[in-house]
């Protein structure tokens, strides 16, 4: 689904208040972008605390992360643009650095991934019906190199089970959808699930304290 340019400017100024007030966006930290209808990216612009985003703080880019007006663009507009190419369905990337996000990629220290399973929260990510199913959270090192992490990235996200999501170790979470409010929802829907990961641990670790 895509967005005119103004409704996009206004959607991702409201989301980042809302996701700012939930811890996941600290400092300058993130950046938020949408499809537009003309076949353009909306994207916020570098360097600005996303709970305090203005129309003006969105700027539109083309495919190939070419400016289409005024503004510098998140260092990480590339990323976005991956997401994009490798899904034309996608319509919205939201990228968070909540503590618990970037907590679960540092524990995992040697993992390519994390698995979900049973959770009755899975039923929040696109075709996912049942609790019984398992879905791939990848998790991918950090670079300031944006091509090194989109390479890295490609082949997790490829495969069957992957969720609409990953995580950058130490850095944080990417999540899409068909539109924004699909974004958010699965954005939610993951950190919600690291969180009740890392809680069961943490209780599992005090019982047998």
């Amino acid at each position: 689904m895509v967005m005119s340019y103004e409704s996009a400017r206004e959607a991702l100024v409201a989301v980042g208040r809302r996701l700012d007030s939930r811890g996941w966006a600290p400092a300058t930290s993130g950046n938020y972008s949408a499809r537009l209808d003309d076949g353009s990216i909306a994207v916020t612009v570098s360097g600005r605390h996303k709970g305090r985003l203005s129309v003006e703080d969105i700027m539109r880019v083309d495919l190939d992360g070419k400016p289409l007006t005024e503004g510098r663009p998140s260092a990480e507009t590339a990323l976005h643009l991956a997401v994009y190419r490798s899904f034309p369905g996608a319509g919205g990337v939201l990228h968070g650095h909540s503590p618990q996000a970037v907590g679960l990629s540092r524990a995992a220290a040697d993992a390519d991934h994390w698995a979900f399973r049973g959770h009755e929260m899975l039923k929040a990510f696109p075709g996912i019906a049942t609790h019984e199913s398992e879905v791939r959270l990848p998790i991918v090192d950090n670079s300031q190199d944006m091509a090194v992490i989109e390479a890295a990235i490609a082949p997790a996200l490829a495969l069957p089970d992957a969720a609409p999501a990953y995580l950058i170790r130490s850095h944080g979470l990417y999540a899409w959808g068909k539109d924004i409010d699909e974004a958010e929802r699965v954005l939610e829907a993951t950190e919600w699930l690291i969180a009740a990961e890392l809680a069961e641990r943490g209780f599992r670790k005090g019982l047998d304290s």
